[in-house]
């Protein structure tokens, strides 16, 4: 590669259309949802319950992560049952919603907290990486955008596919009736929206997250760690 002298061959990849063929896979899309709430009604668990009948009725496979019970992040050893719970839930998903309140301009500490106690193990590499992702906030006054922008950050860090449409209710207490359902309301319809758009491309991405977020720096690094491997044993 004579134009690309600061390039390692042997990591290099050339995109390949035949291997963005999803495979035919058998079970229902497995969704996790988490909310950053813990209040008795609370309006980001109203709002992910109401996502989730959607869910199951396009053909998903759900789980809610309740997060009561779940200790501070370093607050507790890593064998403490509600953090062993949010990580089995984060490695049995191909999709997550996440679904906080607006609390002082800001996503909830409760939202916080479950994506702090996801482990980074091999370094860079997170258990949520390839995974799709859609995001839907809560707020007290007038619809605001500031957790979903935050949380959309926070997807991108966690190298998670995070879809275009996203869901923000405000006044959330006037948009739920006394039994904890939705009304009708162009919100409703967005939610509607959301969902429909997380298992479309659930559907894609499955099966497919390991190529598409095959990274050639990472490559790059694994075949040095390899070779240096291979010194050692020969020496």
């Amino acid at each position: 590669m004579p134009d690309l002298p600061n390039v390692v061959p042997a990591a290099l990849e050339i995109p390949d259309f035949s291997k963005l063929s999803a495979p035919d896979l058998q079970h229902r899309p497995r969704i996790l949802m988490l909310y950053g709430s813990l209040r008795q009604r609370s309006y980001s668990r109203l709002l992910t319950l109401e996502a989730q009948r959607l869910l199951e009725t396009f053909g998903a496979e759900v789980r809610i992560f309740h997060a009561n019970g779940l200790p501070l992040p370093n607050d507790a050893p890593d064998t403490h049952i509600k953090v062993q719970e949010l990580r089995e839930a984060m490695l049995w998903s191909e999709g997550q919603v996440w679904t906080s309140p607006e609390r002082h301009g800001a996503m909830s500490a409760v939202m916080k907290a479950q994506i702090d106690w996801i482990p980074l193990p091999g370094g860079a590499i997170r258990p949520t990486q390839g995974r799709t992702l859609a995001v839907m906030q809560v707020s007290g006054g007038s619809q605001s955008f500031n957790a979903v922008n935050q949380m959309r950050i926070l997807g991108r860090w966690m190298r998670m596919v995070t879809i275009p449409n996203q869901s923000s209710v405000g006044k959330a207490f006037q948009e739920f009736d006394e039994a904890g359902r939705m009304k009708p309301s162009s919100y409703y319809d967005r939610v509607v929206d959301v969902m429909e758009e997380l298992v479309k491309f659930t559907l894609i991405n499955r099966g497919l997250s390991g190529y598409l977020t095959s990274r050639y720096s990472e490559r790059k690094e694994a075949a040095a760690k390899l070779e240096e491997r291979v010194g050692l044993k020969s020496i």
